[in-house]
């Protein structure tokens, strides 16, 4: 019997920016053991193919299934009209509400088990906004989305590249605000969330997680701060008594060498530049967000929509690859 390969929903994210270009830049480079359908519009999708000069079949299919028997011969799409047209690097608000019902499609796929894990494409959120969008981003949407019996899960963020795995603690926030936010509560519950996901869809057996400091020299035993004695070793000692594999505080500057990355497995940062900043340092173009926490699995590329590149054919793809090359791993 013939085994059929694992299936992923890719979701069209702002069609004015490069979500288009380097999607049909994936098919290209495809490999029959990572289909995807794409959630989004055939014509839109067809036209940039067009203004790119690439020689892309797109084939428009009913079922999600379907796409695996199409997908060696033609880039599938699971069709959603758009009200607006689409120029490239200009933003449409009448085709935000369609970008949103994509990924609820999505989810919806996910879900149901038509499809084993979620990829999506760059959204712009200023346009999203204007719409309406109420949520911050697509990680917070997302949890909305999986929430079941009263409860929304946690989500968690960790970027992850092949040299090395972070998880900021706080994300989108001012750096001002980073001390007041950080909890003890906060770091285990960051903690606990990456652990159980580590193991159960990466197959890391015991998890090792490097838990920052927040201050220079993680507090110079309270000379140049408090947190880390105060707020952060006790954290540490809590996921110790959970059994789970955690160590530090530890101080930021000596956490990203080669030699220490060999140490851990994923490191808990404390605030978003200091896990975002030595991971596209390492491997600009091969990032991948993913999102912890929800029912199923979610990766994306480690960039935005890059409107200035749409259209231009100098977008670069890699992050969409290996998301999609993380996804179709962790499900296999």
């Amino acid at each position: 019997m013939t085994h059929q390969p694992s299936l992923l929903a890719l979701t069209m994210g702002e069609p004015a920016g490069i979500g288009p270009d380097i999607t049909l830049a994936a098919w290209e480079g495809r490999r029959a053991d990572r289909p995807f359908v794409y959630i989004g519009n055939a014509a839109a999708l067809a036209a940039r193919a067009l203004e790119l000069g690439l020689d892309v079949p797109i084939i428009t299919v009913n079922r999600a299934k379907d796409a695996i028997f199409e997908f060696t011969g033609a880039l599938p799409v699971l069709d959603i009209a758009l009200p607006g047209k689409v120029h490239a690097g200009q933003l449409d608000p009448a085709n935000a509400p369609t970008v949103i019902r994509a990924i609820e499609m999505a989810v919806d796929l996910v879900r149901s088990g038509q499809v084993q894990a979620l990829v999506t494409n760059p959204i712009h959120k200023k346009n999203l906004y204007d719409s309406g969008f109420e949520f911050p981003g697509h990680t917070e949407f997302l949890a909305a989305l999986a929430a079941g019996e009263g409860k929304t899960p946690r989500p968690v963020m960790m970027l992850a590249c092949p040299a090395l795995r972070v998880v900021p603690v706080t994300v989108h926030i001012a750096l001002a605000q980073v001390a007041p936010t950080l909890t003890r509560e906060l770091i285990v519950e960051t903690a606990r969330i990456t652990d159980h996901d580590l193991k159960n869809i990466f197959g890391i057996k015991t998890p090792r997680l490097a838990i920052a400091g927040l201050n220079p020299h993680a507090g110079e035993g309270g000379g140049m701060g408090h947190e880390e004695d105060t707020i952060i070793a006790p954290a540490v000692a809590d996921l110790q008594a959970m059994g789970i594999k955690a160590f530090g505080p530890c101080p930021p500057d000596t956490l990203f060498h080669e030699e220490a990355r060999q140490s851990y497995d994923a490191v808990l940062c404390m605030y978003h530049d200091q896990a975002l900043i030595p991971l596209k340092t390492l491997d600009f173009h091969h990032g991948v967000n993913v999102t912890l926490g929800l029912p199923f699995l979610r990766t994306s590329p480690d960039h935005g929509t890059a409107l200035d590149l749409a259209g231009t054919g100098k977008a670069n793809p890699a992050s969409l690859i290996a998301a999609l090359d993380m996804a179709r791993k962790a499900v296999m």
